[in-house]
């Protein structure tokens, strides 16, 4: 079994990977960290930018990869087969590109639950994974759990 592990290095993330840690661990799958970086639209189409922008867009590449081996460093030292791979490109379409050349069996990814609002206006990864995945896709919800309010007599 593989399990394609979508991990947007937000504070969501954390979440997400315990989730699929228990699903890797009662299921011996491999899991893949797989974190999606955006083309940068800003080059599209032109030269690239002067040095000082390609240096600080490559110290913010190495430090998404460096946070995406941390969190896979930290599943194997709980026992489990997990793999890093940081690829470029439309977030949702490089997923499941993705879930298709590792064969996964599921993925698994976050909701941040922000709102109709924010989906209608700028999409949600996950819904768009459920839509257009052709394997199973577990959402974990992300946000903190809120109290629980006694009905009122």
């Amino acid at each position: 079994m593989n399990l394609l592990v979508a991990v947007d290095l937000s504070e969501a993330s954390e979440r997400v990977l315990a989730a699929a840690a228990q699903v890797a661990h009662f299921t011996a799958a491999h899991a893949y960290l797989v974190h999606v970086v955006p083309d940068d639209p800003a080059f599209i189409g032109y030269e690239a930018g002067p040095e000082s922008v390609r240096q600080s867009v490559a110290a913010e590449l190495r430090d998404e990869h460096r946070a995406l081996q941390e969190y896979a460093e930290a599943m194997r030292a709980r026992g489990l087969n997990v793999t890093a791979l940081l690829v470029q490109g439309y977030t949702v379409d490089m997923l499941l590109r993705e879930a298709d050349r590792l064969e996964a069996t599921v993925i698994v990814c976050g909701s941040h639950g922000r709102g109709a609002m924010y989906d209608l206006l700028i999409g949600s990864v996950s819904e768009a994974l459920i839509r257009r995945s052709t394997c199973p896709v577990l959402v974990v919800p992300t946000r903190p759990k809120a109290p629980i309010r006694e009905a009122s007599d």
